[in-house]
């Protein structure tokens, strides 16, 4: 038996390694600092974290603003022309905005899983 021991290669050690702290996750200091979404991750509304799928965040984030923009136009019945002077775009950008809306609305409820589901 004692052959079969001296017999197996050791595992190849990394001079430059940390010490075991390091990789340890419980003696790794963590401070909660949050982000722009919540100002803690324990408190987070988001379904994931922006920093795990950063496309999935601004993609939604930019819908939302979208959203927006068609509800302050239906609300105050504003123009295209008058929407993209209110909110500083050009008449194009207003219909993309729709667009994006429409085409956002029509997935979710395709899916069931409301309008800001991961695309």
């Amino acid at each position: 038996m004692a052959n079969l021991l001296a017999a197996r290669p050791e595992t190849p050690r990394n001079e430059n390694a940390g010490s075991v702290a390091d990789d340890v996750p419980e003696f790794y200091h963590y401070e909660d600092t949050g982000c722009e979404a919540s100002d803690s991750c324990l408190d987070c509304p988001l379904p994931q974290c922006r920093y795990d799928d950063p496309d999935w965040y601004h993609r939604n984030r930019r819908l939302a603003k979208d959203f927006r923009l068609a509800y302050v136009m239906r609300q105050e019945r504003l123009t295209v022309e008058e929407a993209a002077e209110r909110f500083g775009i050009t008449r194009r950008t207003v219909f993309r905005v729709l667009q994006r809306c429409r085409e956002a609305t029509i997935r979710g409820a395709a899916d069931g899983n409301g309008v800001l589901a991961a695309a």
